[in-house]
């Protein structure tokens, strides 16, 4: 395929003019709040003054730096590959406005959901008036279906790195117990396999995935989505399709890009603990923060909370002083989960009042198609 043709064509759907993906408050403050209360209780057992006080003399300022980067280096990776994966249908602003809005998303819904429908609303909205064409929904969809197959392949290869650790030093606490240590290594040999078996359906065998959401809406009460989701699925094979005709390189650098983006989230929680910990084994940290990040993709709640900062108390609270776990803790989830929920709340708010804006002039001005108004329009009329 020709890097000047669009990468993964549609048949030209109009973006439907149905109500955005819904935002509310309470939705982005209750996962918030459910964190905070588990930082406090972690506080009431853990709060030590003299050794928060030895934390603020012992504390490297190069290592919080070095995570700030990591902060910047995750959004520029992931943007990078949206950019990459949209054959520079997005331009790189784009993307990574695209990649700040999915992190959001991803944030606001369990980890087993994920935020990929707000994600692609987003991005489609703000493609709208842009210099390289307006992306239909499916168009985004496929991009995103693709970067998610990138993930698979990183969880399938990192599984194997963590149980391989684990014979050679104590990624899996001492703590956990023999029941805890072996629940650990069925759940990663769980995950891992259905990380291939994932892959390669999408790939190949499309109809494996097609079959198993037919028979889930076979079940009674699921019955009346048995249209939509079989409606679903045949774009599932299509895009399926036009993701195996894509050459190898173009794989290849969509997985150098996330393997960049992973590492910087996990090297992020390595240097915030290194800062308070001089003498930190670098090596073990690395591995327990795989294992932190893949247990936390099974958690319900939105974007992990609650359930995370215990993972982190079970892994990371050994590898310190007990007073210093809560302050590092929170500077952790304020660069990994309450900057990008600030960043989303921006983006996204604001392409919703826009698209809200555009259909209201529309209606005014009794306009019926798609091209009739681009997006400075919109910020004209809507300003």
């Amino acid at each position: 395929m020709s890097s000047h043709t669009p990468p993964y064509e549609q048949p030209a759907s109009p973006l439907p003019d149905e109500a955005p993906p819904r935002i509310s408050l309470r939705g982005a403050l209750w996962p918030i709040l459910l964190s905070l209360v588990v930082l406090f209780v972690l506080g009431l057992f853990t709060f030590d003054p003299g050794a928060f006080g030895d934390m603020w003399r012992a504390l490297n300022p190069k290592m919080i730096g070095a995570a700030i980067l990591m902060v910047a280096a995750r959004v520029l990776f992931g943007g990078w590959r949206l950019h990459h994966v949209s054959h520079h249908r997005l331009s790189f602003i784009a993307a990574t406005r695209g990649q700040l809005a999915w992190d959001f998303a991803s944030n606001m819904t369990p980890s087993l959901v994920g935020g990929a429908p707000l994600a692609a609303f987003f991005i489609a909205r703000d493609s709208k008036g842009r210099n390289n064409g307006e992306a239909s929904m499916g168009e985004v969809t496929a991009w995103m279906l693709f970067v998610m197959l990138l993930d698979q392949f990183w969880f399938a290869m990192t599984v194997p790195a963590v149980l391989v650790a684990a014979t050679m030093m104590e990624v899996i606490p001492a703590s956990f117990g023999t029941v805890g240590f072996w629940s650990s290594v069925i759940y990663f040999v769980a995950f891992m396999v259905w990380t291939v078996v994932f892959a390669y359906a999408t790939l190949f065998r499309p109809e494996l995935i097609q079959r198993i959401a037919d028979g889930i809406c076979r079940i009674r009460w699921l019955r009346r989505f048995r249209g939509k989701v079989a409606g679903e699925m045949e774009h599932y094979r299509e895009r399926a399709r036009i993701l195996r005709s894509q050459p190898f390189l173009f794989y290849f650098k969509g997985f150098l890009l996330s393997l960049g983006t992973w590492l910087a989230r996990y090297f992020l929680l390595v240097f915030i603990v290194w800062s308070v910990v001089p003498h930190l084994d670098v090596t073990l940290t690395f591995f327990r923060t795989a294992a932190l990040t893949l247990g936390s993709l099974i958690l319900p709640t939105p974007g992990g909370a609650g359930g995370i900062e215990g993972f982190f108390a079970l892994l990371m609270g050994p590898l310190m002083a007990k007073g210093m776990l809560v302050p590092t803790l929170l500077l952790w989830r304020i660069l990994a989960y309450y900057i990008f929920l600030g960043f989303g709340v921006f983006l996204t708010t604001h392409t919703v009042h826009m698209t809200i804006q555009r259909r209201k002039w529309k209606r005014r001005n009794g306009h019926n198609t798609r091209a009739d108004m681009n997006l400075h329009d919109v910020e004209h009329h809507a300003h």
